[in-house]
């Protein structure tokens, strides 16, 4: 190449380069441009962020000040669905007083380009129960970490292009699993045998919610099935408004009595009867933003949380409410966007946003006591050249989990993290190794987390 054409070559990168208003900046020998065209970039306070669409929360004057109750710590000797309990609360559990790594055991595959692992951990009778990327699921000593038995559920015949998702569940001595590649199965909590199999239509990246004599679980599809505990025959089935823009956690319907509460990617949430399926009220957590598209995928991947005849639910398109769950007529909302369960413990109710602000609110009105952004001090530079095409990279976090007075979550940078929850403080860091996704469980004194790389890891 001779000089002519390499000089033209490098000014013609510059020039497209400098067509960008973040870049220009950086170029050398005034190449991005000088004062006369200042005014085509907008300025720091003019911008907003595509991606932290939802409005700015504030601590209410009213509640300045003021504390709330929470309750005392309480023994866990069973965590056998997704959210602990079928109505996906646990308030406040005694787990991990010294919020040390007791031990780590790998369980299985990690995610990878065709499995994740996505499913909340359960345990019941001395054992954790877990579910990696590969759709194998591991009965493991809560105590020692041994792997007692594992049992595969894929169907490589039904998917060949693979399937990832799904979720465990525990009750009446069996292991309740579902399955991106189609299928609910029954196995033996104590050996991992087949008890019975059921085939659907479309993958269940969910995981299950049992309740009495059933198993509940929605699919891609949004239709929810309702299976017979000990037969695994479909009862019944609900078909929502189906969404084919959801994000990759998904959720579990809550149960409390005779109703079921199903959470869609539509952003719907409707109740139901447990008996026969009939529909009883239908609420859409849902909000149109000017400001990104983003807030168009409504998906609600945390789980709807029942407590006190309420239910507490939060979407990704920027709206958590209170609802009665006779009647699901709201009792207040609040602009949050976020793909983790909301946890209502006494007085207030604790939820993290998709942009990493805790919040803390009043259970029965909804005003703000306080606001913590957690990902202040964790923000990294990631990618590029140089200066060039460099990225702020910030974690994800799930939970939160109310545990020996501490407000416990982790993050996609591979901590634990516990927080008074009176103030939002952070208290104690734990570094696990990997990243973790999914929130912590909490069995017999200890915190359970399963990595993305299939590593279990107790905390005591």
């Amino acid at each position: 190449m001779n000089r002519v054409l390499k000089v033209a070559l490098i000014c013609g990168v510059a020039a497209t380069m400098a067509s960008c208003g973040t870049v220009r900046r950086n170029l050398p020998f005034g190449l991005g441009g000088g004062k006369e065209d200042a005014g085509a970039t907008a300025s720091a306070g003019q911008r907003i962020s595509v991606l932290e669409f939802e409005q700015s929360l504030s601590p209410s004057a009213a509640l300045s000040g003021r504390d709330f109750f929470l309750p005392g710590p309480q023994a866990v000797t069973a965590w056998t669905q997704p959210g602990g309990t079928s109505e996906n609360l646990v308030e406040h559990v005694i787990a991990a007083p010294n919020f040390q790594i007791a031990w780590k055991r790998g369980v299985g595959s990690g995610s990878a380009h065709v499995g994740n692992v996505m499913a909340p951990i359960v345990a019941a009778d001395g054992k954790i129960f877990v579910l990696d990327g590969e759709s194998t699921v591991s009965a493991v000593s809560a105590d020692t970490g041994a792997i007692l038995w594992k049992a595969n559920v894929k169907n490589a015949d039904r998917d060949r292009n693979g399937g990832f998702g799904g979720g465990v569940a525990v009750g009446g001595g069996k292991v309740f699993v579902s399955s991106g590649y189609r299928s609910m199965t029954a196995l033996d909590a104590n050996t991992g045998a087949v008890v019975w199999t059921q085939q659907v239509d479309a993958p269940i990246h969910g995981a299950p919610t049992v309740s009495g004599n059933r198993v509940f679980v929605v699919d891609v599809d949004s239709q929810l099935f309702a299976f017979d505990a000990n037969t695994g025959a479909q009862d019944w089935t609900y078909r929502g408004i189906a969404e084919p823009a959801r994000v990759m956690r998904a959720s579990s319907p809550a149960v409390s009595g005779t109703t079921v509460v199903a959470p869609f990617a539509s952003g719907q949430l409707v109740a139901l009867s447990v008996l026969n399926g009939q529909a009883v009220w239908e609420e859409t957590l849902s909000r149109t933003s000017r400001t990104s598209a983003l807030s168009e995928v409504r998906d609600v991947a945390g789980r709807p949380v029942i407590s006190r005849g309420m239910v507490y639910g939060v979407s990704h398109s920027g709206v958590m409410s209170a609802l009665d769950l006779r009647s699901g007529q709201p009792k207040w909302q609040l602009p949050v966007t976020g793909v983790n369960a909301p946890l209502p413990v006494g007085d207030a109710v604790f939820v993290v946003s998709k942009s990493g602000q805790l919040i803390t609110a009043n259970r029965d009105t909804g005003q703000i006591y306080w606001t913590r952004e957690l990902n202040e001090g964790r923000e990294r530079r990631e990618g590029g050249f140089l200066t060039f095409g460099r990225r702020t990279i910030r974690p994800q976090w799930s939970g939160p989990l109310l545990a020996s007075n501490r407000l416990v979550m982790v993050n996609s940078f591979g901590e634990a993290v516990a927080f008074d929850p009176k103030t939002g403080v952070a208290q104690t860091t734990l570094k696990l190794g990997a990243p973790a996704y999914i929130a912590p469980a909490a069995y017999n004194g200890a915190l359970y987390v399963l990595t993305d790389n299939g590593q279990l890891i107790c905390i005591r």
